[in-house]
């Protein structure tokens, strides 16, 4: 007695409706979405067109009779002036200092939350707070609570254990920013990297621990290589984020001293020496450098899409 064994028959390929009741159809699934892109339009883009266009002018808003087409006389004056171009090092040095502190700190923190013990939930709430207090106020705690030198919190333990009481602001103001922005954007990428380490796969770590891998030689070769599309998309979204910051240099030194970055180079421009053309130009290439990094951000998430999709 012999078995056969018959091929699974294949379905027939549904046909894909044409004509025009299916583009009728497909009209009808997009029409809802149309009021949001119309008022996303109309909210981004407009305004984005009229400021690139107002960027070619020499328009001074207290003599706006004397206004005239320059060209791209806005843009080199930005990328040549000796403040403007001080503004742009200014704006990569404090971007790039606080997403890499921000990013060491955040995943020291993310380790140790990784780990079980009691009270965790706490801890990991009071940990993303500093990331929920509105930028303004934040950087008001640090300027009158912490760096004041007469009441300040600092000075105050500094006084107790007879050290120097140094004028935190005016000694050392780039500093003095840049640790407002750090202690505010640890808790964003402590979160994302927290999220990296819980998606490790623990038959792997264990396996590597019954070899008698050491915790060292484990977080090296399995957690940091996982963690690597997680690392770098921290640094994208907050360079997105820091890069456009204004409120922490306006607050805490009003842009003086050497810590005025493009953003407030752009609010300079336009609100003191109302000079629209010049600030408009400043605004453009600010959102360029945003659209770049923004660009490698969408395509890191991607990346992570497809690997998760991949190990599903």
């Amino acid at each position: 007695m012999t078995a056969t064994t018959t091929a699974p028959v294949a379905a027939p390929p549904v046909p894909t409706p044409h004509g025009p009741n299916a583009r009728l159809r497909a009209w009808a699934t997009r029409a809802p979405l149309l009021p949001a892109l119309v008022f996303m339009i109309v909210v981004t883009q407009l305004p984005f067109v009229a400021t690139v266009v107002i960027s070619f002018f020499d328009w001074n808003a207290l003599y706006p009779d004397a206004r005239r087409f320059t060209g791209f006389d806005n843009y080199h004056q930005v990328l040549t002036d000796a403040d403007l171009r001080h503004s742009v090092w200014t704006t990569v040095l404090l971007t790039g200092t606080v997403v890499l502190v921000s990013l060491l700190l955040g995943l020291a923190l993310a380790l140790l939350l990784d780990r079980r013990f009691r009270g965790r939930g706490v801890v990991r709430t009071l940990l993303i707070a500093p990331f929920l207090v509105v930028p303004v106020a934040a950087a008001l705690l640090w300027k009158h609570v912490l760096y004041n030198p007469e009441y300040g919190l600092l000075n105050g333990l500094l006084h107790y254990v007879g050290g120097p009481q140094p004028d935190w602001i005016s000694d050392t103001p780039l500093l003095a920013v840049e640790a407002s922005l750090v202690w505010q954007w640890t808790p964003f990428m402590m979160l994302i990297l927290l999220a990296g380490l819980q998606s490790r796969d623990q038959q792997q770590i264990e396996a590597a621990r019954v070899d008698g891998a050491s915790d060292w030689q484990i977080f090296r070769h399995l957690t940091l290589p996982h963690l690597r599309r997680y690392l770098e998309l921290g640094a994208l979204l907050g360079s997105i984020y820091i890069v456009q910051n204004f409120d922490a240099v306006f607050t805490i030194t009003s842009g003086g001293l050497g810590t005025a970055n493009l953003p407030y180079t752009v609010y300079q421009s336009f609100y003191q020496a109302h000079e629209n053309g010049l600030a408009s130009a400043a605004g453009v290439l600010v959102v360029i450098g945003s659209i770049v990094i923004a660009t490698f951000a969408l395509r890191v998430v991607s990346s992570l899409f497809r690997e998760e999709v991949s190990r599903a």
